[in-house]
């Protein structure tokens, strides 16, 4: 089965031949399972690659994604960035302090800042070595996401309700970002993108609305206008969104293990192809039959519809190998 093929099946239903899609996401944990370290995947993408086509090889994902952290647009923009052996990278400065700095943020160039740079040569490695027979997704940070990595959580969410002009130029100038790193990585191979926008979980309707929901919309129209589809990933409850984001032409929406996946059908429609929702802790804990069960009966629930088994979030670094082997089979055993 090649690329199209598989493009295709994505955007009519989540079988293939009755067996259900499987694309969980990987960084930490296949990091591990090709013998390196977080550090080591974040920062070179000749390892993250290889880590990816290994978990290919191994675990016969559906999907391979170039997803590894959230600050490769802040570094982009200045910040700088400690790599953690055994963690997430950090970042140590927030770029944004006040209004001032909002207006004097220049754009950067992607493919001359370093860590957008490493991440576009992944998605042209990758996409060279799976040779079309899989998809590959590459990674942005939705606009509020990357506002708050610029600024901090808290000063950001105090920012739009005290100075929403300069919240409004910062997310501006998120969604150029996200626009410019999405097309690079597209242009270097990948058909799916995914917009990693966690905090919105966290904010309400009205916020969501005020200052997200038409910056998603025009992000999204842009893939597509770059025949690519996208992924979007928020961690979290997002129930309290589902009336917002069912008119976005999202392709594939991340659940969460908190969200009610037959809710989530019934209120996003049949096209939207929705991924999850086993709790990673689940996974990661639970013995190799119990966690087969729990996947058949999700599947089996599932059947006939947009359907793709994951965990609800990151497969977690310390789940045995054979657990999340386990979740594999059951897509073939439903």
């Amino acid at each position: 089965m090649n690329k199209k093929q598989l493009l295709d099946i994505l955007r009519k239903d989540g079988n293939i031949a009755g067996n259900t899609l499987f694309a969980p996401i990987l960084m930490h944990f296949i990091a591990k399972f090709a013998g390196g370290d977080y550090a080591r995947f974040a920062s070179d993408y000749r390892f993250l690659v290889e880590a990816n086509l290994r978990a290919l090889e191994y675990f016969d994902i559906d999907m391979v994604g170039l997803i590894s952290d959230p600050y490769r647009e802040t570094s982009a923009f200045g910040a700088r960035i400690q790599y953690i052996p055994d963690g997430v990278p950090r970042c140590l400065d927030l770029v944004i302090k006040n209004a001032e700095d909002v207006k004097n943020l220049n754009q950067p160039d992607v493919y001359k800042c370093e860590r957008t740079r490493d991440r576009i040569l992944g998605a042209g490695l990758l996409s060279k070595k799976v040779n079309g027979e899989v998809p590959v997704f590459g990674w942005i940070e939705g606009p509020m996401a990357e506002a708050c990595d610029l600024a901090g959580i808290e000063q950001f969410m105090i920012m739009t309700m005290m100075d929403p002009d300069s919240a409004n130029i910062l997310l501006d100038k998120c969604v150029v970002m996200a626009k410019d790193f999405a097309r690079a990585q597209i242009e270097a191979g990948c058909s799916v993108i995914g917009v990693g926008d966690a905090i919105c979980s966290q904010i309400d309707p009205y916020t969501y609305e005020t200052f997200v929901k038409e910056r998603h919309r025009e992000i999204i129209e842009y893939i597509h206008e770059n025949e690519a589809l996208v992924k979007m990933h928020i961690c979290g409850d997002i129930t309290h969104l589902f009336p917002l984001i069912n008119d976005l032409g999202i392709d594939i929406l991340d659940l969460d293990w908190q969200v009610d996946l037959q809710h989530a059908f019934e209120m996003l429609g049949p096209d939207v192809i929705r991924c999850g929702n086993i709790d990673p802790r689940f996974v990661m804990d639970k013995n190799k039959d119990e966690i087969i069960e729990a996947c058949k009966v999700l599947c089996h629930s599932e059947r006939g519809r947009k359907f793709i088994l994951s965990a609800g979030c990151e497969i977690i670094v310390t789940t045995p190998q054979e657990n999340l082997m386990a979740m594999r089979i059951a897509t073939f055993t439903y």
